[in-house]
């Protein structure tokens, strides 16, 4: 086992926190000690990562705000990037990979100075802006989906499709059947992603509410919300008499996920994954202030097969998501075919098709030091 660490680095959301996990679990399958380097909003997610050691360097978002602000980042991230130096010079890892955000900017940076081999990894079906700025200077790029948006025509070259890695707990989750209706009830999770949605908080409760007393009666709702919505949605599910668990954050949400009918849900890359591996039916309601409208096509890969069905926040109303609801509650047979769909999209080995990449690229880099 090689004492030279893959060192992974990730902004802290879960987003970019829950596949660079997922590599870290295959990268440790194959004798490779892992590191992460992050920010520090990575204590929420980051607690439990899989590392023999987690470092925190500062980095910042140059972009939006005033002239001043985006001097201001700039110079984080420059103080980031000398930081990221001396922290490579002393870990000497074998690889660096980088899974999008700015924090990701500094330690690939120093990769790419230092000429340590680097991956970036996207998860999104669109490349994103700090991994478009680092793309030119890394040896490979992995990539979610089938197709990767945004990447520069000189570099498709570089670009594998590796999938999105998941968590070990949704490979669990994945092994769950689609839940029957023995009992009668009809269960929904919904999800606005690691940092919420008031949308969901604002129309799935009002939608609920159209349904008729029998609909209602059937339910049971396990949903996401903002700390600050979280209060109003459960006196709006108690007031209707609705069996609903509310708060926010569920820790084994891939779980219940499983044991859901239908999900409604925002289309980060993670949570289309994981719907995909999971195979479970949607309805998605992609971010719409994203530049690069990396949600919706997102979103589009679980449309084409089928399992989801995908509308423009604008138009998400509580009367247009009660008229779907009542309809997936009365096409059972085409609610597990819309499962099966989607588990046809899932790739649930990308974690050790990513780790396969790390461990070409870093003997690829080993072979001019053979050679001499």
């Amino acid at each position: 086992m090689s004492e030279r660490p893959v060192l992974l680095a990730a902004g802290g959301t879960g987003g970019h926190l829950f596949p660079a996990e997922s590599l870290a679990v295959a990268l440790a399958g194959r004798g490779l000690p892992v590191e992460l380097v992050t920010d520090d909003r990575a204590a929420r997610y980051g607690g439990a990562f899989p590392a023999r050691a987690i470092h925190t360097i500062a980095s910042a978002t140059p972009r939006g705000g005033s002239l001043i602000a985006k001097g201001v980042a700039a110079l984080t991230l420059a103080r980031g990037t000398l930081s990221a130096l001396a922290l490579l010079r002393r870990v000497q890892p074998l690889c660096v990979v980088g899974f999008g955000g700015y924090p990701t900017v500094p330690p690939l940076l120093a990769a790419a100075l230092l000429r340590i081999p680097s991956i970036l990894h996207d998860q999104n079906a669109v490349l994103g802006k700090a991994n478009r700025f680092l793309a030119s200077s890394v040896d490979a790029i992995g990539c979610g989906f089938p197709s990767l948006g945004g990447v520069p025509q000189s570099l498709l070259s570089r670009v594998t499709c590796t999938g999105n890695p998941v968590r070990p707990m949704v490979i669990e989750a994945a092994n769950i059947p689609y839940p029957d209706f023995a009992d009668g009830r009809f269960r929904l999770a919904v999800t606005g992603g690691s940092q919420g949605a008031k949308v969901m908080s604002d129309i799935v409760p009002a939608a609920i509410e159209l349904l008729d007393s029998v609909q209602r009666a059937s339910l049971v709702i396990v949903q996401q919300a903002r700390g600050e919505d979280e209060a109003r949605v459960r006196e709006a599910y108690q007031s209707l008499g609705v069996d609903a668990e509310v708060a926010s954050f569920f820790s084994d949400l891939p779980a219940r996920i499983a044991q859901a009918h239908l999900i409604i849900a925002r289309s980060g890359a993670s949570t289309v994954s994981e719907l995909a591996v999971i195979g479970r039916p949607s309805i998605l309601v992609p971010f719409p202030f994203a530049l690069d409208q990396d949600q919706a096509a997102n979103a589009q890969h679980l449309s084409a097969t089928g399992a989801a069905s995908v509308i423009v926040q604008k138009d998400f109303t509580p009367q247009w998501l009660a008229a779907q609801l009542a309809q997936a509650m009365a096409d059972r047979p085409g609610l597990i075919q819309r499962a099966q769909a989607a588990r046809s999209a899932g790739a649930p080995d990308a974690a050790e098709r990513l780790a396969d990449l790390v461990i070409e690229i870093v003997q690829r880099a080993r072979k001019p030091e053979t050679a001499a």
